[in-house]
């Protein structure tokens, strides 16, 4: 057992060594390039705060790749811990004490066990700011190989010596054990506070508890130590090892009364702090009590009438104790009958939990299993979590990519549309202006008699502002500037409800204008100006609203409301008030009506009309004028703007995209090697431009399974495999597309020099090609038309174009149902760089130019429905008269296509030349073509119906005849001269006049 031990754990040590370096790698480059991710500015701080891993995740990586290991020995028991640190050494490195009368007095300092540079051991006391204190140690005056229990045990004034007390023995020895920076701490025995000591033993470094103590049940100090270990850390999992005590026979008297004396007492103490707790279980008394070994509960009856309360009848076992205190479960038995697994899986993750070890004889296999299934857990978490993190990165940047593309495509159809509608709405009301006055002369007409009422109203009950008027007959009359002053405010109360009036029909006569132009326009302009951060980007909206608020703004004074003539009569009449003699009017409501009438008699709607069409015009004219000057500056802004939004987007699509796709690849591939292996490689399935393909039994469940294995020879090619990778898997399942069931980079591909990336995926039967070679029936052919085009749709509604579908890239299982795979070009539309790929036949030709988006998928589809309809993998005549792959590009560009063959359908010809149009937009979306097929296989499978029913018809007639004639056959004498002898029949013919009898009697 020593052996195993010594040879197993330093084994699953170095992997873990090696995995956590990895993981460390990629952790630290995850970080480097969300940094610089956050140096480009692409994503606010509320967006980079959710990108970042959080403060608790990160400090959990850190410490599973940065900090040592160590196998952390907790317990009261200084026999059990030596037991367990000499098990783990394999040799007796510390001091077996007896475990007798004296061992509750032991007090035992802390010892930690660090990997030595030299062969000889090192032995020192530290203190916990790393100092060592000199102080002699008894090993340092002989030889040892276990240490010195002196330099052990706290004696004496020692005991109260802070630094004494507190000091860690350190002992740096080369052992397997310790070969990859290990540590192994045994925690002080009946030290006053667990809670200081746990925390100092595992400080700087991952523990791995392992809780040993010596009887049959835990004592009260015990108890108590593992409460508060399940209160400060809860989630980690303890290995419990029971040290196997000596034989009684193997004991002196004194050590055997000791130890029953000391069971007694510990039996009473559990048994008081359990009842008195409550604590049956980690649920009330759920875990522990139905446990088949826990002792039985009796039930009391009180005297009140209270609840009868459980009493335990003992004893009561150490298995039951962990049970009841939650660190075991009732489904632990029936686990340990399978501990021998490597670990448990669930969801994808390793599940390790605490374990018991009931036997010290299995203490070698157990402790290799636990150690193994923990540090498992560990880089598995870890792994999930950076994982978690570059999916959440990559799927920021495809969404930032669409948005991106959708602000480059959109933006200059809205200045285009902005410039158009405002040139409709600026040609439209200047043709209201000029060729319509006579209608707004009507208005003016309309408004004046409207109005007429309210004016003489208002006039009558005007106060004039800025004049002092003698009311009665005894006051002064007034002057000739108080005349003309209060003449000027009736003129201009007439006037200023002229023009409202005026304007609102004026405005009403354009409300169809508004309706048609303004709500889209504004919208569209308030969306332009809001990108940008320049405070005079408004202008544009500012001069929309000038032009809408033109007809408002009319003028109507009294030189263009009345004629000059009619002016100059005014101020005659004025000037003759004036002169002496000539008694000045009273100023009354008469007076105030009289003013007002002559002023809506003097109107003159022409005049009028033209001069409202005359400002309606030049405020136009100056509202476009500085509304293009608007749109210049806003298609300038916005010209710069994108051109820096085309830049962050070829950016995150070329160096941030495929950088943090790999780290995900790496990371997903550490963490399914942890978990499943790696693949067992088969047969080869097959080879393609990029990698090649093999057969595999099982792995993480999947049987049986397909290797994918590419070796990608540089950065761009990894780049590309992670994209790939990326989009694959983020694309859920669905009955027609293979799935990527995981991956796993195999380091020692080709001696180490370049890794090799292991795609596993659900294997398939065959490939259509291999299908139509070997013959297929045409309604399966049908259905597989189907299948693809259902899985092409579903991709777009991915948002993601294949743009490779060929014979070869979809493959049929057992019932000749189709699935999309090989899904290496397939990519969101905005993360296309219009990068030239696919298989010639099948590429469309706007391919070539490097503009297309997903209806090259529809024009690939009709080439492969081409095939599907001849039923051979035979190329088409007109590209099979081309040498090599220039010369079938340059034909697809031109416009070639594939020949009607004489047994295709009209319906299945017309949709071909549909799918493989020219144009892309007259190509037909793949609902319509999903609906045509449907169509197409109805019609076939009522064709087929009819040619059975016909043909059983045809049948049963030529069956009835043949029966007929057979019966009216004249039978001859056996003796008549006249007979002759039978006709002769070939085989033939009697082979199908047996078959027709046979069929017209089941049918009949």
């Amino acid at each position: 057992r020593k052996k195993k031990m010594s040879a197993s754990l330093p084994n699953e040590f170095g992997k873990f060594s090696k995995n956590s370096r990895y993981l460390r790698r990629i952790w630290r480059d995850t970080k480097s390039a969300l940094d610089d991710i956050a140096k480009c500015g692409y994503f606010s701080e509320a967006q980079l705060a959710q990108l970042r891993l959080n403060e608790a995740d990160d400090k959990f990586i850190a410490s599973a790749v940065n900090q040592p290991v160590a196998l952390v020995v907790l317990g009261q028991s200084c026999w059990a811990k030596a037991c367990v640190v000499n098990e783990l050494f394999g040799q007796t490195v510390l001091p077996v004490t007896s475990p007798g009368s004296e061992e509750g007095q032991l007090t035992w300092r802390m010892v930690r066990f660090c990997p030595g540079t030299s062969n000889q051991t090192e032995i020192s006391l530290a203190l916990p700011n790393s100092f060592e204190l000199v102080e002699h140690l008894a090993a340092y005056d002989q030889p040892w190989r276990t240490i010195p229990r002196a330099d052990l045990e706290l004696e004496g004034d020692a005991r109260h010596d802070p630094a004494l007390s507190t000091a860690v023995l350190e002992i740096r020895m080369k052992h397997p054990l310790l070969r990859e920076e290990v540590q192994v701490v045994a925690t002080p025995c009946n030290d006053s506070s667990f809670e200081q000591t746990y925390f100092k033993a595992v400080e700087g470094c991952t523990p791995l508890l392992i809780y040993a103590f010596s009887d049959d049940a835990l004592s009260e100090k015990e108890v108590a130590d593992l409460c508060e270990l399940r209160r400060l850390a809860p989630k980690t999992p303890v290995l419990f090892v029971r040290a196997d005590l000596p034989t009684t026979s193997e004991l002196t008297e004194s050590e055997q009364h000791a130890r029953s004396l000391r069971h007694a007492a510990r039996s009473q103490q559990t048994r008081q702090i359990l009842i008195s707790s409550g604590s049956f279980g980690p649920e009330g008394d759920g875990s522990g009590s139905e446990v088949s070994s826990t002792p039985p509960l009796t039930p009391v009856q009180q005297e009140n009438g209270q609840q009868p309360k459980p009493v335990l009848t003992f004893p009561i076992s150490a298995y039951q104790q962990l049970c009841n205190l939650g660190f075991l479960c009732k489904r632990f038995q029936d686990k340990r009958r399978d501990r021998r697994r490597s670990s448990v899986r669930c969801g994808g993750t390793v599940l390790a939990s605490s374990e018991f070890v009931e036997s010290f004889e299995d203490f070698g296999s157990s402790a290799y299993l636990f150690v193994r299934s923990a540090l498992q857990s560990l880089l598995v978490s870890a792994a999930s979590l950076l994982n978690t993190t570059h999916l959440l990165c990559l799927r920021s940047f495809i969404l930032t990519a669409f948005d991106m593309t959708r602000d480059m495509m959109i933006t200059p159809k809205r200045l285009a549309y902005a410039r158009r509608q405002e040139t409709g709405l600026y040609h439209a009301l200047m043709e209201v202006a000029s060729h319509k006055q006579e209608e707004i002369r009507q208005l003016i007409v309309g408004a004046v008699e409207g109005l007429r009422e309210e004016v003489l109203q208002r006039a009558a009950d005007h106060h004039f502002e800025g004049v002092s008027l003698e009311e009665g007959e005894n006051g002064s009359p007034p002057t000739a500037s108080t005349l003309q002053i209060c003449t000027a405010q009736i003129q201009d109360l007439v006037l200023g409800m002229l023009n409202s009036a005026v304007a609102e029909k004026l405005v009403g006569s354009v409300n169809c204008l508004r309706e048609s132009f303004v709500g889209t326009l504004e919208r569209c302009l308030a969306s332009l100006e809001g990108v940008c951060k320049e405070d005079d980007c408004t202008q544009a909206s500012n001069a929309l609203k000038q032009i809408l608020n033109a007809a408002y703004q009319v003028e109507v004074t009294v030189k263009t409301s009345s004629s000059f003539l009619w002016v100059l009569w005014e101020k005659m009449k004025q000037l003759a008030q004036t002169l002496p003699g000539r008694t000045p009017p009273r100023i009354d409501v008469e007076w105030k009506q009289r003013v007002a009438g002559d002023m809506l008699v003097s109107l003159s709607e022409w005049r009028l009309a033209r001069c409202i069409c005359a400002q309606f015009r030049d405020r136009l004219r100056a509202s476009h004028e500085q509304f293009q000057a608007a749109m210049r500056q806003l298609e300038a802004v916005h010209s710069g703007r994108l051109e820096r939004t085309e830049s962050q987007r070829l950016k995150v699509r070329k160096v941030h995209a495929p950088r943090l796709a790999r780290y995900a690849l790496e990371s997903t591939s550490l963490r399914d090697m942890i978990l499943y292996g790696t693949p067992q490689l088969g047969r080869e399935l097959g080879r393609g431009q990029y990698g090649v393909v093999y057969s595999s039994d099982a792995w993480g469940g999947i049987s049986p399974c397909a290797v994918k294995s590419v070796v990608p020879p540089d950065d761009k090619h990894w780049n590309d495999l992670a994209m790939e990778f990326f989009y694959t898997r983020s694309v859920p399942d669905h009955d027609r597309i293979v799935q990527i069931r995981g991956s796993v980079i195999d380091h020692n591909y080709a001696g180490g020099a370049t890794p090799a990336v292991l795609l596993i995926m659900d294997r398939l039967q065959r490939d259509l090609y291999t299908a139509l070679r070997a013959g297929l029936s045409w309604p399966d052919r049908l259905r597989v038309a189907l299948d693809v085009v259902q899985g092409i749709r579903f991709l777009h509604s991915q948002g993601l174009v294949h743009r490779d579908i060929k014979l070869k890239n979809v493959l049929l299982d057992r019932s000749n149902r189709a699935k999309l795979t090989d899904l290496g070009f397939c990519k969101p539309e905005a993360m296309m760089s219009g990068s030239i790929v696919g298989t010639p036949i099948h590429m469309a030709p706007e391919l070539f130019t490097g503009r297309y988006d997903n209806s090259v998928d529809t024009y690939a589809f009709g080439i492969l429905f081409w095939y599907i309809c001849a039923g051979h993998v035979k190329l088409p005549y007109v590209f099979e008269q081309c040498q090599t792959k220039d010369q079938l590009w340059s034909c697809v560009r031109k416009g070639a296509r594939p020949e009607r063959l004489p047994q295709f359908e009209e319906d299945c010809w017309r949709l071909m030349e549909q799918c493989w149009a020219c144009d892309p937009q007259r190509r037909p979306l793949l609902g319509d073509v999903e609906l045509a097929l449907e169509g197409v296989e109805v019609r076939q499978r009522d064709r087929s119906l009819s040619e059975d029913s016909t043909l059983s018809n045809c049948l049963v007639i030529t069956a009835s005849q043949n029966l007929g004639h057979t019966n009216r056959r004249p039978l001859l004498r056996a003796k008549d001269k006249r007979r002759v002898p039978p006709r002769g029949v070939d085989a033939v013919t009697k082979s199908v006049q047996l078959f027709v009898d046979i069929y017209c009697r089941h049918i009949c």
